[in-house]
């Protein structure tokens, strides 16, 4: 396995010149722009099995178990989502999916000479050092968001690398339920989040990605932030979090989200 496809990355625009020949993403797709990068670096090898679907709407968050058919038909099986229920300190609250790469975190197999965290990873019995570098203000914004929604981390990025690196970005145990790349449904050459198979309403989930390909199902869902390497004077985080703010009261994310693109 290449080092680098344990990590979904975009491309730095200081370091990477070269167009990637991938599939370019709509432009036009109605998530929140506050200011972003569309191009995506690299679909990367994995074992991950290819779904190839459509999304399904998911209005409700856990839908009754579907009885046996009429004039004997197999019963179909209960849908199986990626989330557990609730925890009883969560009930009542949105849910926000929240990014890693780019979004939280840069991370790079060069030594980075600030690295906020060294993360060891073991590729094919090699162990590799991921230099990882935190993005300004993501200490605030995550403790913000723990006190306000359910918070899930969700990454196209390998468990061996991110679940280390989400155990040191988030001391204070934000996360509820950290998803992986396994849990991505590969379509058309991208990792797609497909918010309908969390187990909640869509209506009261929001995802923040840097990556449109990400959220290509779920747009009316969508905090899109600017893809993030090593800007240390940037506020994006900052600035959202009165967003964040007022969104965590709404019943309709989405309604209030297109109000925001409104304006």
């Amino acid at each position: 396995m290449d080092s680098t496809s344990i990590i979904t990355q975009v491309a730095n625009p200081k370091d990477e010149e070269i167009a990637c020949n991938q599939e370019k993403v709509s432009q036009s797709d109605g998530s929140l722009k506050i200011k972003r990068k569309r191009s995506i670096f690299g679909t990367f090898l994995c074992c991950l099995r290819d779904y190839n679907v459509e999304p399904t709407s998911n209005h409700g968050s856990r839908p009754p178990v579907l009885a046996a058919g009429e004039n004997g038909t197999p019963a179909k099986s209960p849908v199986k989502y990626l989330l557990p229920e609730r925890n009883t300190s969560d009930y009542g609250k949105n849910c926000v999916v929240i990014d890693l790469d780019e979004t939280l975190v840069h991370s790079s197999f060069k030594p980075i000479s600030n690295a906020d965290f060294i993360v060891p990873v073991e590729i094919d019995g090699t162990v590799h050092q991921v230099y990882v570098l935190k993005r300004p203000h993501v200490d605030q914004f995550l403790q913000k968001m723990g006190e306000l929604f359910e918070c899930v981390l969700f990454t196209a990025s390998l468990a061996k690398y991110a679940d280390p690196v989400a155990d040191l970005l988030d001391k204070w145990g934000v996360f509820q339920a950290r998803l992986f790349r396994e849990s991505c449904v590969f379509h058309r050459g991208n990792y797609v989040k497909d918010l309908s198979r969390l187990g909640r309403e869509l209506r009261r989930v929001i995802i923040v990605d840097n990556s449109p390909a990400s959220y290509i199902f779920h747009p009316e869902n969508a905090v899109a932030v600017q893809s993030w390497f090593d800007d240390m004077t940037d506020t994006e985080l900052l600035d959202l979090i009165p967003v964040f703010e007022a969104l965590s009261v709404e019943d309709d994310v989405c309604d209030a989200l297109s109000s925001l693109r409104g304006r």
